[in-house]
């Protein structure tokens, strides 16, 4: 464990979500002190699910425009993404079982979940955790598409498992929870 005094905390933005400046004195492995300097995004922590059905193969995913894809080069902005969502006061659970409902509108009975993991440890603070939930069309309770106050427009695709698979390989899924969730009913073999 490395030895970290903080020595300042400067708020650089309060928009959106926190932006800060966070300067610190770093002891090195041969015992000198250094100063750095990091920038930390912290937007909350988060959860995202992959709904599989076992009997069809198939999965659920949203699509919907991305801005910060858009400005890096993402022709349309769109992104091809497993349901996810901010805890906000939530515990992971509640959240991904809420935000399963608004983006896909399923209600899921059992979730699991898999694991969790800090998505760019280098400058946003979010722990994601990850879980799957088997699905069927009778937990379907509306059309989802996400909520109208949260500016969300979410479109709902149901996709053999496969054809996910290969948009991996194509580069036509390019979000990262989504690829690793993919990998790991694949890994764990959940759909055969």
């Amino acid at each position: 464990m490395p030895n970290i005094n903080i020595t300042k905390t400067e708020v650089l933005s309060d928009n959106w979500y926190t932006l800060r400046k966070v300067t610190y004195e770093y002891q090195k492995k041969d015992g000198t002190w250094e100063t750095q300097s990091r920038e930390a995004y912290d937007r909350g922590n988060g959860a995202a699910i992959l709904l599989y059905n076992t009997e069809a193969k198939t999965v659920v995913l949203t699509r919907q425009f991305r801005m910060p894809t858009y400005v890096n080069g993402n022709p349309d902005g769109m992104m091809i993404e497993a349901c996810a969502g901010l805890l906000d006061q939530d515990n992971p659970e509640d959240c991904i079982r809420r935000e399963t409902e608004e983006e896909t509108g399923y209600k899921v009975r059992d979730v699991r979940k898999v694991f969790e993991a800090y998505m760019s440890p280098g400058s946003v603070t979010e722990i994601l955790y990850f879980f799957v939930a088997e699905y069927s069309q009778d937990m379907q309770v509306s059309d989802g598409g996400g909520l109208d106050h949260e500016q969300e427009n979410i479109e709902v695709l149901e996709l053999p498992f496969d054809t996910a698979l290969s948009m991996v390989e194509n580069g036509e899924i390019r979000d990262a929870k989504t690829i690793m969730l993919l990998q790991y009913v694949q890994i764990q073999g959940l759909l055969g």
